[in-house]
């Protein structure tokens, strides 16, 4: 496991799409991505078992290793193939599972002003958390410093949550998502 990041560096995306310094635990979830830009960061929040927080459980989702006896509610999504580019912990560490020059399997059908197929051109952010409870400030600190890096380093355009992508489906990143204040922080840089 790598060290976490210090917080006076500021974050950065290598060549190979990876977070320099993080930690990287890689997904099978994932294939090549389409040609084309990426334009799109997409916000969720996922916590295993529901409501919990500071386990392995996404983890073990996110790299097929979930036991389905582990918990009553991972019954329920026994062998779902899933998996997003980051996902920021309550404290803030940031653990990566995808390279962002790959496609991660996080929006599911969905559409992005008038663009089907989100994963194909979009960078998935899950935050540890859920729809009822407000998000950590050091989960918004990390948010913002990843967002800064990932645009560095590609033409991000727009930021959505999964709600706005996939409405009929899902609520993510829910309505406890400090949208002002994460927008915001990114306008101050």
């Amino acid at each position: 496991m790598a060290a976490a990041m210090r917080i006076d560096a500021p974050m950065r995306i290598d060549a190979e799409g990876r977070l320099v310094g993080g930690e990287y635990v890689p997904s099978p979830n994932c294939d090549p991505r389409p040609a084309g830009e990426i334009g799109l960061l997409v916000i969720h929040n996922i916590s295993l078992p529901p409501g919990q927080f500071g386990g392995d459980g996404v983890q073990r989702l996110f790299t097929n290793m979930l036991d389905a006896d582990a918990h009553p509610y991972y019954r329920t999504i026994a062998g779902l193939k899933v998996s997003a580019h980051f996902f920021v912990r309550r404290d803030g560490h940031v653990v990566q599972f995808v390279s962002c020059l790959d496609r991660a399997w996080h929006a599911g059908q969905s559409c992005w002003q008038g663009r089907e197929r989100c994963n194909d051109f979009s960078i998935g952010v899950e935050l540890e958390g859920t729809d009822e409870l407000p998000f950590a400030d050091a989960q918004y600190l990390a948010l913002l410093e990843l967002s800064r890096a990932l645009r560095d380093a590609y033409p991000i355009r727009g930021i959505a949550g999964h709600s706005d992508i996939a409405p009929q489906r899902k609520t993510d990143p829910g309505p406890c998502f400090d949208w002002m204040r994460y927008l915001a922080g990114l306008a101050a840089r």
